[in-house]
């Protein structure tokens, strides 16, 4: 289920709200989260029910085995140690077998001049994201880290649906507590304001900027362009996964926040960042935790040396674009990322200082070039692109400008993008992200209160009538 679709919009979350208030008014605490659990695999099922048991299997594996280590059941040491392998191994196998095998197979195919037949495997939703939340638990588990949860709690910290299919990816520390804490939630005007705000200004990034740019993106990528249309193609993808990740970010902890659950900020500004570390701390935030904690700082971190440092940070950064799919794209965009950031390192030794206006500039250059490998289908297609935008022997003026309103979907039209384009950029550079916006709702006041709910309203009809027009589409993250 799209949180941009009107069953999500109108049926489902307005019912999994109310009847969690209704529930927990009658401090029926532990009914509610069973209704949550209940309603979280509703919200899987909704995409492919038969890829609900590989989830649920999934978690009772993994909750088996941490259990095993509050329990005691292996005092040895290393036997303790072979059993989290074995989670790993398994979470990890499984990970692979759906998200690498034909990968693996294509190049075996290739290297070796194998005929090898590819499987007919479909990609579950948010395996990658409820496969990382769970292996954190397993080895907090064995590190004695994690305070012990029942079942129904470890039930809901994995599939509880704002985060289910795209993330954040949840730690236990930060969101389990709340599941033991539910007894007092109780129903807040102020955090129900602050979720419509969210998951408001979610659904616009969405369908009123994202999916508009999109058009263009698909397009330029598959079709002979000029410098000029290269340009605006690359902006329009640097743009529009911006404000699709962000857009889900925002409609994820909006749909938590009116449940008084707060789920960690998973997206802060990136394209503000005034070096590519800065960047990996603001965009996708839990991942690059994730990468850290369990990749990184385990690897040696930067405790070994330099040279063992940039070697880390490669493998790490190597690891975090297979992550984003079976693509040696995605491998190229990770080392890429990897190189950046220890050029980084090197330059930080230097102690030049570069103006931040500067920086942010440079920093943002770099993140739309590296945007083009990470969307390019193979490398030819990304050296096209790269060609195209220095091609100035191809300057071409596009020579349809009609007045047509923003709705229109028409992809031979560039009334809409250059509509949209400098309004997307004006957004990313000069005003306060979403949680930061956030923290000044105050519907205490009665003229805030009535300001407040004259933008939700306007902004919620805009966004209604543009999907009228335009049909759902998937956030980028769900590929992943």
């Amino acid at each position: 289920m799209l949180f941009n679709s009107f069953p999500y919009i109108f049926i489902f979350l307005p019912i999994v709200v109310i009847i969690y208030y209704i529930l927990l008014k009658y401090r029926l605490v532990f009914a509610s989260k069973i209704w949550l659990v209940f309603s979280s695999i509703i919200f899987y099922s909704w995409w492919d029910p038969k890829y609900t048991t590989l989830l649920l299997l999934s978690m009772l594996v993994n909750f088996a085995i941490g259990s095993s280590f509050y329990a005691k059941i292996f005092q040895d040491k290393n036997k303790r140690k072979c059993l989290l392998i074995f989670g790993l191994v398994l979470n990890i196998a499984i990970l692979g077998y759906f998200k690498y095998a034909n990968f693996f197979i294509d190049n075996i195919n290739h290297l070796f001049n194998c005929g090898i037949t590819l499987a007919k495997i479909v990609l579950p939703l948010g395996i990658s994201f409820f496969t990382f939340t769970q292996i954190t638990y397993l080895v907090d588990t064995y590190k004695k880290e994690a305070d012990e949860y029942s079942f129904v709690n470890y039930l809901l910290f994995v599939t509880f649906f704002p985060h289910l299919i795209a993330g954040p990816i949840l730690h236990h520390k930060e969101i389990m507590p709340q599941f033991n804490d539910l007894k007092r939630k109780v129903l807040r005007y102020d955090n129900i304001a602050k979720g419509l705000f969210l998951f408001i200004i979610g659904l616009f990034k969405k369908v009123c900027i994202a999916d508009i740019l999109s058009l263009y993106v698909a397009n330029g990528f598959g079709t002979n362009i000029s410098i000029l249309e290269a340009w605006i193609i690359m902006l329009s993808y640097t743009l529009q996964i911006y404000f699709d990740f962000s857009g889900y970010c925002d409609m994820a902890l909006g749909s938590a926040k009116m449940l008084n659950i707060d789920l960690p900020v998973n997206f802060n500004s990136p394209y503000k960042a005034i070096s590519v570390q800065d960047f990996w701390r603001r965009w996708h935030m839990t991942l690059s935790r994730f990468l850290r904690d369990y990749i990184y700082i385990p690897l040696g971190g930067s405790k070994k040396g330099e040279f063992k440092t940039h070697k880390n940070i490669l493998i790490t950064m190597l690891i975090a674009g297979l992550w984003h799919g079976a693509s040696w794209m995605f491998v190229l965009w990770g080392a890429v990322h990897g190189l950046a950031q220890c050029i980084h390192k090197l330059y930080l030794k230097t102690k030049f200082q570069i103006p931040k206006a500067i920086a942010i500039i440079i920093t943002f250059m770099f993140i739309n070039f590296s945007w083009i490998i990470f969307r390019a289908e193979n490398f030819n297609q990304a050296v096209k692109i790269y060609k195209a935008l220095f091609n100035i022997n191809n300057f071409i003026i596009p020579k349809t400008y009609h007045l047509d309103f923003v709705f229109a979907n028409n992809q031979n039209n560039y009334t809409e993008i250059l509509l949209v384009l400098p309004i997307a950029i004006l957004i990313v550079f000069l005003c306060k992200n979403s949680n930061e916006i956030v923290g000044n709702i105050n519907i205490n006041s009665q003229r805030k209160a009535v300001k407040y709910g004259i933008i939700f309203a306007v902004t919620f009809i805009f966004c209604i009538l543009q999907l009228c027009i335009s049909s759902y589409s998937e956030f980028i993250y769900f590929n992943f």
